[in-house]
């Protein structure tokens, strides 16, 4: 009877060790960033689509590439010593406001290289 309830007690503990999924019952990485790594990955796929589209010319979108690397520099430096604090992440999210700001206004401006030559095309003037 009591070896039926010592091995009862053995393989319950076992279950309830190997039973959790990952993560549960482990505190969150203080050095984690997924909002700001998300959002820098929708503003690299605006801009590459802008590229694409012509919407933004080379010189435009190396700003704005340049702008990202900003980004990735801060957040580099925000999560070296281990922890990313409310101020950084408050921080990093300016920063990250700033640049879609900056790519909808160069997509949006009337500049454009729709035959990707690398230079603005000229616009269209209606003649009479």
């Amino acid at each position: 009877m009591k070896s039926t309830i010592a091995f009862s007690i053995f393989a319950l503990a076992a279950l309830g060790a190997q039973g959790q999924p990952a993560g549960v019952g482990t505190a969150p990485n203080p050095a984690a960033t997924p909002r700001v790594d998300q959002r820098e990955a929708n503003q690299q796929r605006r801009i590459e689509q802008g590229e694409k589209s012509g919407q933004l010319t080379p010189r435009e979108a190396s700003r704005l590439e340049r702008e990202q690397g900003r980004i990735d520099r801060a957040e580099d430096r925000a999560k070296a010593d281990g922890k990313v604090t409310a101020r950084e992440r408050g921080h990093l999210d300016n920063m990250q406001d700033r640049a879609s700001r900056d790519i909808r206004r160069e997509k949006h401006d009337g500049q454009r290289d729709l035959n990707h030559d690398g230079r603005k095309d000229r616009p269209r003037v209606a003649r009479p």
